[in-house]
């Protein structure tokens, strides 16, 4: 009688543990292009490019096909050392959020991995691809590429 009770909890921790290691991203592959335009930016903590100096930038989130603004975009990035900077964001949409994080070198061109997301993009992974197209104001193309 111990025997197949000491069995059936073993095989339902393995279940468990193997329900718990497969769950799926609702996100499915598919890729996002927006534009976005800053709207605010902040040095926090001395000059730019200052170890430990933090920059606040704000964005608005354009469709390209509409004139009007779809979202905002608030990016935090820190010094570490004298040129790359370890960044969060937090793209806000219409059906949910965007959330990146890594490090860059240069605003120009980046790409950084997409850790997670909420509504539409809840549990996206991925790659977020930035190119500047204009410096003043600061104008950007995102480019989402999501796995899942």
């Amino acid at each position: 009688m111990l025997k197949p009770l000491i069995a059936a909890a073993a095989g339902a921790a393995v279940a468990t543990a193997v329900a718990a290691v497969a769950v799926p991203a609702t996100t499915g592959p598919a890729t996002v292009r927006i534009t976005n335009v800053q709207t605010g930016f902040h040095a926090v903590g001395g000059t730019p490019g200052r170890i430990g100096v933090t920059e606040i930038v704000q964005q608005r989130l354009y469709n390209p096909s509409i004139s009007h603004p779809i979202g905002r975009g608030d990016l935090v990035c820190t010094y570490v050392d004298g040129r790359t900077r370890q960044c969060t964001a937090t793209y806000s949409l219409p059906r949910g959020k965007i959330m990146v994080s890594g490090a860059i070198d240069s605003r120009l061109l980046f790409t950084i991995a997409v850790v997670g997301g909420t509504g539409l993009y809840d549990n996206a992974r991925g790659t977020m691809t930035a190119t500047a197209t204009r410096l003043s104001p600061r104008r950007e193309v995102l480019l989402f590429r999501l796995a899942g």
